[in-house]
């Protein structure tokens, strides 16, 4: 974990501007002993079940109870990516959300040049709902951002 939050490669993805020291995460950590409830947000592990490697995190975030729907973020080490696991993680995450949590839709945003995420996102049953124009700074210019939602 501490080496995918400190990655400067995805830090746009994630909104991060500052490296987070063990401390932070270690706390970070505790807190998901909390029900999700109580801190509106959840990281679960991926793991290769064939290798027992952890491979990734799949996110739920801005968890709205009273409305019934949460966002959605996952990252993948670049030697598992293309590989389904991703997929089959937003698939798991899904049942769970909907059989578990009563979800009634799944939220996501990435850059507009962001076509891996794009596409996963797309296999896994979500449609773009809108585009925020020129809303990341980059060290090319300006990037859109893609939003994407999934009624359950």
């Amino acid at each position: 974990m501490y080496g995918w939050e400190n990655d400067t490669d995805v830090w746009r993805a994630s909104g991060t501007v500052a490296p987070f020291s063990r401390h932070v995460l270690s706390r970070l950590i505790d807190e998901q002993q909390f029900d999700i409830y109580a801190t509106r947000q959840m990281r679960l592990v991926i793991e290769d079940i064939a290798s027992a490697e952890v491979v990734g995190a799949v996110d739920l975030f801005e968890f709205d109870p009273q409305n019934l729907r949460a966002g959605v973020g996952i990252i993948i080490t670049p030697p598992h990516r293309r590989t389904g696991l991703a997929l089959e993680a937003l698939h798991t995450l899904e049942k769970y959300t909907r059989n578990t949590l009563h979800l009634h839709q799944l939220w996501c945003s990435m850059a507009g040049d962001n076509h891996a995420s794009r596409q996963l996102f797309l296999k896994a049953g979500y449609e773009q709902c809108g585009c925020r124009r020129e809303w990341f700074i980059t060290p090319d210019g300006y990037a859109d951002e893609v939003l994407m939602q999934k009624i359950l």
